[in-house]
């Protein structure tokens, strides 16, 4: 919707067309009157008012004014007698004839006067839909980019402005709205929301003005192509100011909103690892206890105790990189060195490390040699697998298998892996790769930190690649994990 002057539709009113357009009217309703249509002189009189009404109404005044005064030498010369010259024989119709110029002129003046408030109104429907229309884009605005470079875009595409500046004091940054540029400003719009200065050029069409907020500028705005009131100037300019200050707002909001939530991660991750623990402390705790409490421990139990304590460390070494791992995701600190890695490799590399947790698991595994190698950062490949093989063994029968393949699709390396447990209900499967969430069926029997599932999202994500899980309840779950293919890209 465009801001426009609405008189700019009309011919300006210097033309020649429109006074000659006016006397010819005249002219073709004298000629009428006189030669074709005998009418008595009080008809002609209402008739030429009329035609002066109608001339006012389309045109303006200036040509109803040169109207009336032709109508009037007209109806002078060619209807009061004697008729054919410009003499009145009857002081009668001298007043009649001052009365019509009289009457023909108010008119004209009272329809003119009525013809700019209709423009006037019509210019202020505009300016009110325009202005509609900025809020709401600036309400609605749902954007990654900075809502200053937003509004001076949607201000040139609502008011087809060639060019629109919003300089944001607070930040220092000029955001630029439409296609053109406005050489030979910055000096203006510095001023502008330093000093509250205003600065309009009417031969370029420019307004450069102040954005305040408070009754303290906050910044400005330069416009160029506008035409526009002061008063639809000062409605567009607090709707600028809302919409900055509602930046700041959501800014300060974000900030506010991600120091909870990293107080509420690092809380939550020491709970987790607080609790996690404390089996493996109390395991190794126990087993130091009877070593200490029997000096004559013979050397088969003393070969286990020192197994379980091995074993337990391994598992209070694993949470600690659980969550550094976690820690280093949550502040985008993940870095990938990344290099061709044969899929079989990465699989049996990943199973070596979890034979003591495999509890003499049958493992199905449908990875070839021969199949493409995968672009990936080993080490925390290696991570994704192991946790994916420790969920699957958590989560299902002692004695139940575990399958693992790998089959090529487009750019991309599939692998699946599946277990024979209880599965996960729909409703839960988006939630179980959230940080520390739980199964609703599991979580107080199984235990467990809920950053595993985490971990391993973003880091195939991280890869280019991504992760899905295919269960339904009884039936086991299968997760399946796409990584790009050396030297190629996963498609879209």
């Amino acid at each position: 919707m465009r801001q426009r002057d609405l008189t700019h539709r009309y011919i300006p009113a210097g033309s020649i067309l429109r006074p000659a357009g006016a006397l010819a009217a005249i002219a073709v309703e004298t000629f009428l009157f006189q030669r074709w249509i005998p009418v008595n002189i009080t008809t002609v009189g209402f008739l030429y008012l009329i035609t002066i009404l109608a001339i006012a109404t389309e045109w303006g005044l200036v040509e109803a004014v040169l109207a009336s005064v032709a109508a009037t030498v007209c109806y002078n010369f060619f209807f009061f007698p004697p008729v054919g010259t410009l003499t009145i024989a009857d002081p009668l119709n001298w007043v009649a004839l001052l009365t019509f110029l009289i009457t023909s002129l108010t008119a004209s003046q009272l329809s003119e006067r009525a013809k700019r408030r209709t423009r006037e109104a019509a210019s202020r429907q505009l300016e009110m839909e325009s202005l509609y229309s900025l809020s709401r884009a600036i309400l609605l605005a749902e954007t990654d980019q900075p809502l200053a470079r937003h509004i001076a875009r949607e201000i040139s595409r609502i008011y087809e402005l060639p060019s629109v500046i919003i300089y944001d004091r607070d930040t220092g940054q000029m955001h630029r709205g439409g296609p053109g540029e406005i050489p030979g400003i910055q000096k203006q719009i510095l001023d502008s929301a330093a000093h509250g200065t205003h600065f309009r050029d009417d031969q370029t069409q420019t307004i450069v003005s102040t954005i305040s907020f408070g009754g303290q500028p906050s910044g400005s705005v330069a416009l160029k192509g506008a035409s526009l009131s002061d008063v639809a100037l000062q409605g567009l300019l607090n709707l600028i100011a809302l919409g900055l200050e509602k930046a700041r707002g959501q800014e300060a909001a974000t900030r506010a909103e991600a120091a909870r939530q990293s107080e509420e991660f690092k809380s939550t991750l020491l709970d987790a690892l607080a609790h996690e623990f404390k089996t493996p402390l109390t395991s190794i705790r126990a087993a130091t206890t009877g070593i200490l409490a029997s000096g004559s421990t013979k050397p088969e139990e003393l070969r286990e105790l020192l197994a379980i304590m091995d074993q337990e460390a391994n598992r209070l070494s694993a949470l600690v990189n659980e969550a550094i791992h976690l820690a280093r995701i949550e502040a985008g600190k993940v870095q990938l060195n990344k290099q061709a890695c044969p899929a079989r490799t990465i699989v049996d590399a990943a199973l070596t490390q979890m034979d003591s947790a495999l509890e003499g698991r049958h493992i199905e595994l449908s990875v070839a040699n021969d199949l493409p190698p995968v672009l990936v950062d080993r080490e925390l490949t290696q991570i994704v697998f192991r946790h994916l093989i420790d969920n699957a063994v958590k989560y299902s029968a002692a004695l139940s298998p575990i399958s693992i393949a790998a089959r090529p699709s487009g750019g991309a390396l599939v692998f699946s892996i599946r277990n024979e447990g209880e599965g996960i209900n729909e409703w839960e499967q988006p939630k179980i790769f959230e940080k520390f969430y739980r199964g609703s069926t599991v979580r107080h029997r199984i235990p467990g930190t809920g950053m595993g599932l985490a971990i391993t999202r973003e880091i195939v994500l991280a890869h280019g690649g991504d992760i899905r899980v295919d269960s339904s309840p009884g039936e086991g779950a299968e997760f399946i994990v796409s990584l790009p293919l050396a030297g190629k890209e996963i498609p879209a």
